[in-house]
């Protein structure tokens, strides 16, 4: 059962987080319309357009990003006045325990984390394939082509295509090497031209010539005009960006993943990471707060800003280091499952010293 002060506290700290979270959405949004006004107007966006297409679709990303320190810096504000106004030491001395103090900041945490792993789960993605649809339509310098495509569609297998088109799906001179375990090269196939047909999923192959090497060194040679064939890659993903990758749903980044380590793809390893941030963002939620509690809490003689200024080193400190490890895990360094945690568990234990020294 939740009593007044649970009622209150977990009232504070909903209200200060959202009214922190806002201004500093409002914030961004007028220095990123600062910058890209002149591309709007450039590009004679409708102001419509620029309203429900990119910025209602922006606003929770940008939210979902920062709510972790923003969580963090509204506890060590609201509990620091609490702390001030001599609040927290009554409701300790009236027989409450520190524990018991702390169930309203985890069930709020709680709270907030749930809908974070919901925002990135599935509702960022799908306001995010608007908001990229939106900057590829008006303001993104987008080539519906590309040249000199080099790809490994499986273990063994490489492929390379001279020219691509995003536009009609079609490309030439598109060359596929398989060699076996001993990396010889077992069959080559050539093709003047292809096209992808999105209603099937195959590929048209047209002026093929296809040429298989025995082990004794000699090879068979095959001349075929058409073909058509399932090969192991999308149009898609010649065109995929890095910064688009909070786009995919969790359903379809698992599919990507399981698609990228069939081919033995390295960028399997930023969709891992991405994967996995968006399950280690919602733990840092609850544990940021708790640790702003136990920063804050205690009455301090420079009071509130002191609390805040050391909220503001141990946030730009947590940034930092989950940018490290997050960059050790896309390059493939550390596995991501354990570098996007590493963060967590430090400050997990940084969190446990505070608590085993916090006045109760």
């Amino acid at each position: 059962m939740l009593n007044k002060i649970d009622k209150y506290i977990i009232k504070v700290f909903l209200t200060t987080f959202l009214a922190t979270i806002g201004l500093f959405s409002i914030i961004i949004i007028v220095f990123d319309l600062g910058e890209k006004l002149d591309d709007f107007m450039g590009n004679k966006v409708p102001v419509k357009a620029i309203l429900l297409d990119y910025y209602i679709n922006f606003i929770p990303s940008i939210m979902n990003m920062f709510s972790p320190i923003f969580i963090f810096i509204s506890v060590i504000f609201f509990t620091s006045r609490l702390a001030q106004r001599s609040e927290i030491i009554a409701i300790l001395a009236s027989g409450v325990s520190y524990i018991r103090l702390l169930r309203p900041y985890i069930i709020t945490a709680f709270i907030l984390a749930f809908f974070s792993f919901l925002l990135t789960a599935w509702i960022i993605p799908i306001s995010d394939k608007k908001r990229v649809d939106f900057e590829n339509n008006y303001t993104r310098n987008n080539y519906n082509y590309k040249e000199s495509i080099h790809r490994q569609i499986k273990p063994g297998v490489f492929m390379s295509l001279g020219w691509f088109s995003q536009y009609d799906s079609t490309g030439t001179n598109l060359t596929i090497e398989k060699y076996d375990s001993k990396e010889k090269l077992v069959s080559k196939l050539y093709a003047r031209r292809l096209s992808y047909n999105k209603a099937l999923h195959k590929w048209n192959l047209r002026d093929v010539f296809i040429r298989d090497y025995n082990k004794d060194g000699s090879h068979q040679f095959k001349q075929v005009y058409e073909l058509d064939t399932s090969l192991q890659f999308n149009p898609s993903d010649f065109f995929r960006r890095p910064e688009d990758f909070q786009s995919y749903g969790l359903f379809e980044l698992n599919k990507i993943i399981d698609s990228e380590r069939e081919r033995g793809s390295e960028t399997v390893h930023l969709f891992l990471t991405e994967k996995y941030k968006r399950i280690a963002g919602p733990l840092s939620t609850i544990i940021l707060a708790l640790i702003g509690v136990f920063v804050s809490s205690k009455k301090s003689r420079g009071g509130i800003g002191v609390n805040l200024g050391i909220g503001i080193v141990i946030s730009f400190s947590f940034l930092f280091v989950v940018q490290l490890f997050n960059s050790y895990a896309a390059a493939g360094i550390m596995p991501a499952y354990i570098s996007v945690f590493i963060p967590i568990l430090i400050y997990g234990f940084i969190g446990l010293l505070l608590y085993q020294r916090v006045q109760k």
